[in-house]
């Protein structure tokens, strides 16, 4: 087998928030690689960090927030190191995002064919008009939409319809990523699954690399190769889709696996819930963020966090129980729920 070809490496990545009640740490250290033409999954639960995660690989993070750490190398590049004019020339050829609600992305008194045009311009002024009303028909056939769409403002389409033109939006420049963040929350389960199948299309077709950030863990293991799980700023688990699902190490990402809703339950079963909720990152918790809800969680854990470790090839876990210490306890601790 081919050895896969990296497109992009985050390195001990730190993003922070000043906030009155103090600095909020919501990602810390994270380090993870983007490979060329795969379908990353990122997820965790509501704050975790992913959002986050998202907009500091196109350095979008707004002030009260700042990357305060770590590296963003890029097609060999550390794009950390750009300055204004290039990361305007950054996004949208390199990377493009796609966010949860297109309404809010798109300009309302543009058309459809101008949102397009403008995108192409922007980056390449020497393209004519023509030539680019061009490039925007022909993308918006290869996205499902008939041609007369091209004349539709924003609210004239439906929530699927605009998510194709966020995607179309970064494919007409030839991006070699797209970062889909909550790109299918808003969208009943029928369109969901329509620009699931279309995004894994889109990989297909042009090769271009997708981080799709969600809390939606059916969605992942539908479309995903790989995933990685972040649960208060911090990565629990990487590992390709196929060994989380059948085997997952971290008892955070085996939660997630346990909540996620199963058809054969019987009447007189419930829906689990995964004890406790995440920290407050203005003061989280000493050692292993996650171990006063974890139910393993053995006395190392409170007072040292472990690193993110490789147990096995391209498998990494940031969890005591599969990692050697000389302070570490083999008899567990049961948490009380």
């Amino acid at each position: 087998m081919a050895e896969k070809e990296l497109l992009s490496q985050i390195r001990n990545l730190s993003v922070e928030y000043k906030t009155r009640l103090g600095q909020v740490s919501a990602v810390d250290s994270v380090s993870f690689d983007i490979y060329k033409g795969e379908i990353l999954g990122l997820v965790g639960e509501s704050g975790c960090g992913k959002s986050t995660m998202g907009k500091a690989l196109m350095r979008m993070i707004q002030p009260p927030g700042k990357i305060t750490g770590g590296q963003i190398i890029f097609q060999g590049e550390d794009i950390m190191t750009y300055d204004d004019n290039q990361m305007r020339d950054f996004r949208g050829r390199k990377v493009s995002m796609i966010f949860q609600d297109p309404m809010t992305s798109l300009n309302p008194t543009q058309r459809v064919d101008e949102h397009i045009i403008e995108a192409i311009q922007v980056h390449e002024p020497q393209v004519k008009i023509e030539e680019a009303l061009k490039l925007a028909e022909k993308m918006i056939r290869k996205l499902g939409m008939q041609k007369r769409r091209m004349n539709s403002y924003p609210h004239q389409l439906s929530g699927g319809m605009r998510q194709r033109v966020m995607v179309g939006l970064g494919l007409v420049l030839n991006a070699d990523l797209i970062v889909a963040d909550e790109a299918t929350t808003s969208l009943d389960v029928i369109v969901e699954a329509q620009l699931a199948d279309q995004l894994k299309d889109i990989r297909e077709e042009f090769g271009v690399s997708l981080l799709v950030i969600t809390h939606n863990i059916a969605l992942v293991a539908e479309i995903s190769d790989r995933i990685v799980v972040m649960y208060a700023g911090h990565v629990m688990e990487i590992a390709n889709v196929e060994p989380i699902f059948d085997n997952p190490l971290h008892p955070y990402t085996r939660g997630l696996l346990k909540s996620i809703p199963n058809i054969k339950l019987n009447d007189t079963e419930e829906l689990y819930k995964m004890p406790g909720e995440p920290p407050n990152l203005t003061h989280p918790p000493s050692g292993c963020r996650f171990h006063p809800r974890c139910p393993r969680v053995m006395p190392i854990c409170k007072v040292h966090g472990p690193d993110l470790t490789e147990v096995s090839p391209g498998r990494f876990v940031k969890c005591w129980l599969y990692i050697d210490h000389p302070e570490k306890e083999s008899e567990t601790i049961k948490v009380e729920a």
